[in-house]
């Protein structure tokens, strides 16, 4: 049975914690946890009764994975002693903007280094994350990648070029998502709704949508066929939405991501 030691106790570290007991495969005693100088660490193990490491040796030394959950911009001052203290183990890092070629120079004499990008989803099991390695893992590793990751949803390992672009559509699009629900219940508002009635229309609506998508694997080009009608509202709704470009702005928004994305890889 797998052992991971989590360094950082964010929501993240806290949804694959959640997602590993609920799931069976690890007991607490198989986990650890350690954070920064606030008590979420702390908090994490008195809730579910994984142990609270006192220092970064304590940390990895039963532990076989590392689970890099900190935030992104403290990898640049991250305790040189984890050169050492990963010597041989598995690191999975969930940081955005951080590459396996640049977790490498924190974790130099790692067995594997594994970048992944869940999305906000994982909270309540319901993740998309994509992921890479920096090299080609053994079955066991992968394994381990699977267990961990299962626990927040699904999962897809992607070509490391492609991961500004995967993390755009997984990672950054429930923000997109909710965007959209916000302006469905606005549209409701607008016409007459009251606001609560039309944040539920809204929400369950993106919800059902997204269900019937998901279960009938049909296209969602053929899924809108099926529900606009010759010279009815949907017709009418769509049109306007082709008039305003919607597709060529979200196209545009999930570049914009990417492009961001890369920049944040260059500045580490």
């Amino acid at each position: 049975m797998p052992k991971f030691a989590f360094l950082g106790a964010g929501n993240m570290a806290s949804a694959m914690v959640d997602g590993l007991l609920a799931q069976g495969t690890v007991s607490p005693s198989d986990l650890s946890c350690l954070g920064g100088s606030g008590q979420t660490a702390a908090t994490l193990a008195r809730r579910t009764g994984i142990t609270l490491a006192a220092s970064l040796a304590g940390l990895t030394a039963s532990a076989d994975t590392l689970v890099v959950a900190f935030k992104p911009q403290q990898l640049a001052g991250a305790d040189p002693q984890l050169a050492a203290l990963t010597v041989g183990k598995l690191v999975i890092s969930v940081l955005a903007g951080k590459r396996p070629a640049r977790l490498a120079q924190t974790f130099p004499q790692a067995r594997a280094l594994v970048w992944a990008m869940p999305n906000t989803p994982a909270r309540i099991g319901a993740g998309m994350t994509p992921w890479c390695s920096l090299a080609p893992l053994t079955p066991p590793d992968r394994a381990t990648v699977d267990t961990l990751l299962a626990a927040l949803g699904r999962a897809i390992e992607i070509d490391e070029a492609l991961m500004d672009t995967a993390a755009a559509v997984s990672a950054s699009g429930p923000a997109f998502l909710f965007e959209f629900a916000a302006a469905l219940r606005d549209g409701g508002v607008a016409g007459g709704l009251p606001p609560e009635t039309a944040k539920t229309l809204a929400v369950e609506t993106v919800l059902g949508a997204a269900r019937l998508l998901a279960r009938t694997g049909t296209d969602p080009e053929e899924l809108r066929r099926q529900v606009t009608s010759p010279k009815g509202m949907t017709l009418a709704g769509l049109n306007r939405m082709e008039a305003r470009d919607f597709r060529g702005t979200l196209r545009e928004t999930v570049l914009a991501a990417k492009a961001r994305s890369e920049e944040m890889s260059k500045d580490s």
